[in-house]
Formats: structure tokens, sequence, C-alpha cells
């Protein structure tokens, strides 16, 4: 098992910048990923990385805009987000996959946070 804790997210403008981390616990995986669900959508990934080698992908709504970054020693991970929209908006989940693969799936990952609200507003 893996017990994941999410924090960071809340209210910023449009144009404004957040981070959430997500802190990990229990046994090894191989890939962190993001992912977020706006409400009346489906989940979307938002990013990934791979724990030990530090790899890492992006979806294209979010390249140049969002960081994923991770702290072995700490077992955290980070969600740098810039330059937020409201199109932003959703409740964003952090995920340990077993599976080792940067452009993961929601069905590929096994642990799950229990996520946080990033609300984008103009």
């Amino acid at each position: 098992q893996v017990q994941l804790v999410e924090s960071g997210g809340g209210l910023v403008q449009v144009g404004g910048s957040l981070k959430l981390s997500c802190v990990a616990s229990g046994r090894a995986f191989s890939t962190m990923a993001w992912f977020r669900q706006a409400p009346g959508k489906e989940r979307e990934f938002v990013g990934s990385i791979t724990w030990n080698t530090g790899s890492r992908y992006y979806s294209d709504s979010v390249k140049g805009r969002f960081t994923i970054s991770r702290d072995i020693a700490k077992n955290m991970g980070y969600l740098q987000m810039n330059s937020l929209n409201a199109e932003d908006t959703a409740v964003y989940y952090c995920a340990a996959c077993r599976k080792l693969r940067l452009g993961i799936r929601d069905d590929e990952c096994d642990y799950w946070g229990q996520g946080t609200q990033v609300t984008v507003s103009s």
C-alpha cells in the first residue's frame, strides 16, 4: 500500500501560481502522476514523473506552464503551476503507480491522494 496526502490547493487569480505537494508513504512505486477533474468533465492527465530517474512528461494543455518535481529523500512530489487560467480550475489528484510509464493512464495507477481543489478566478 501507498498512502498519499496532498496539500497546496486554493483560490488564485488568473495569471497566478500555486504549488501542490504530495507526500507518499508505504511501499515503493515507479511513477507519480498528476490528474485533475473539473466539474462535469472526465478526469484528465496533467503530467507524470518517473520516481527513480526523474523523467517528466506533460499534457499539451499544461506544457510550459506546469512543472513536476520530486524530492526522493522526503518522498514528496510537487506540481508547480504558473500562468493559471480559468480552465485549470479542478480537483487535482496525485497518484502513485507501480507501472513505469510517463504517459500513464489513470486506470494504470494504483494509489490515489484525496484530491485538492484549485480554483482560478478572474
